[in-house]
């Protein structure tokens, strides 16, 4: 019978070793047993002989990357002993570590990469943490190379119980490195819980909007200067809520109440199970090359980018699975029929209207950049029936786009102006009139185009 590949590390002999398998199986019981150790594996998992306490979460205090040549390690200092377990992905390189829900008391920008500067020589590109799921928290690396974990310990390092997490990796040939992602795919299919059958919404009597602050959790986003995009995002859709919810006359979705991470697939099912009149997913973008560059962009969804610059921006919103260590997966192909297409060029045709309202709307109080309509493939556009834009609102690499996100007036102003515009669309929906919300100069928008037959 093969070794299972739980390794305990710890205080403790024989017995210490046991309650350490035993724990991990309790904590990660959900994992296959795996060839016996010294080979390459898909997945490892390693068991701290001390469990957390309850209600509380382990913290993280520190990160630190030791590497040289063909061998690395990257260290994170912890309140408390935990389990980890680690598996390798490709498309791009990464090596993924779950743990236990775990707060990060550290600058997200420690992992980014070149940071510091002799990074760009090792194994470890860059590395991010955060919350992956309730009661889930992850790290992944990006690796400069194809690479193997050795170890990943987790141990004592003082009397009050304090920890240091080390998972040292070793550089590998290609080969062994694709063999090492199949046979995780594998074990991560097995251990994939099937899709329960969702019950569907109940019908609401009145408009759901789904707001998506974009990025979460792990995945954090654009980051320059201390601003982050994932928290900036979420504060102004909390106020674009707020505004509807007050309103009385829609129901409010968000796609997260608070810093976790939801997959771009799963947000498209919550506004399609859910319903929804209207999709408004909200980003903020940067560009290091063009500082200068700046003002909010409405985005729709497209088979072929508008521009160079839509194809940039879709990519990197595209990449926000990748940046979680989410594996990646093809799409499933929507059914191609004469309904369906109609049903998606009408759906698209709305989706253009409500960006076309939107844009009016905020160049009466905000700034626009100077091409503020484009299109691009962005997945978390691609619902077929539910209208959907994405808002970035701007650069975090220009100055004044970067005091404006930190202005709670700014805020208030533009969330107000985002609020209307949905206003306006709902009310056009229904009545098929004429939105006329403009600034003096402007001519009106015009009226709901309907489905191309």
């Amino acid at each position: 019978m093969a070794k299972s590949a739980f390794f305990c590390r710890g205080v403790g002999a024989a017995s210490g070793m046991a309650l350490g398998a035993s724990m991990a199986v309790l904590a990660v019981g959900w994992l296959t047993l795996l060839p016996p150790a010294g080979r390459y594996f898909g997945l490892h998992a390693y068991a701290a002989t001390v469990q957390p306490k309850p209600g509380q979460h382990p913290a993280a205090s520190a990160a630190r990357i030791e590497q040289n040549g063909d061998r690395a390690k990257l260290i994170f200092e912890l309140s408390e002993p935990l389990d980890v377990t680690t598996f390798v992905l490709a498309d791009p390189d990464r090596v993924i570590v779950d743990l236990p829900q775990t707060d990060f008391a550290l600058d997200p920008e420690t992992g980014k990469a070149a940071y510091p500067p002799h990074r760009k020589t090792g194994l470890i590109a860059s590395y991010r943490f955060g919350q992956l799921a309730p009661g889930k928290s992850r790290i992944v690396i990006d690796l400069a190379a194809p690479a193997r974990v050795l170890l990943a310990t987790c141990d004592k390092v003082d009397s009050d119980g304090h920890a240091r997490l080390v998972i040292e990796l070793a550089k590998t040939d290609r080969r062994s490195f694709k063999a090492a992602v199949q046979r995780a795919r594998i074990q991560l299919a097995a251990m994939a819980q099937p899709n329960k059958a969702q019950k569907p919404e109940p019908e609401s009597a009145k408009p759901v909007i789904v707001i998506d602050p974009g990025h979460g959790g792990i995945d954090h986003g654009a980051m320059v200067k201390g601003l982050i995009e994932k928290e900036l995002v979420f504060d102004f859709a909390k106020a674009v809520a707020a505004k509807l919810d007050a309103d009385g006359r829609f129901k409010v979705v968000m796609t997260r109440d608070d810093d976790s991470f939801v997959p771009l697939a799963e947000r498209v099912r919550m506004a399609r199970g859910g319903n929804a009149a209207l999709f408004v997913s909200i980003h903020a973008d940067t560009l290091s090359s063009a500082a200068d560059v700046s003002g909010a962009t409405v985005y729709t969804v497209s088979d072929r980018a508008s521009d160079a610059e839509a194809a940039r921006v879709a990519e990197k919103e595209n990449q926000s699975d990748a940046a979680a260590g989410l594996d990646k997966t093809e799409e499933a192909s929507d059914v191609s029929d004469i309904l369906f297409d109609l049903t998606r060029r009408e759906t698209r045709a709305y989706s253009d209207f409500f960006a076309h309202t939107l844009v009016n709307y905020w160049r009466v109080a905000c700034r626009l950049n100077k091409n503020p309509r484009r299109s691009a493939g962005f997945r978390v556009l691609k619902a077929p029936d539910v209208p959907s834009v994405l808002l970035e609102l701007g650069y975090l690499s220009n100055e004044k786009d970067g005091l404006a996100f930190t202005s709670a007036q700014w805020r208030d102003k533009a969330s107000s102006q985002v609020a209307e515009a949905i206003k306006a669309y709902i009310s056009a929906r229904e009545s098929g009139a004429t939105v006329t919300k403009t600034a003096p100069d402007r001519e009106p928008i015009g009226k709901i185009p309907s489905a191309v037959p």
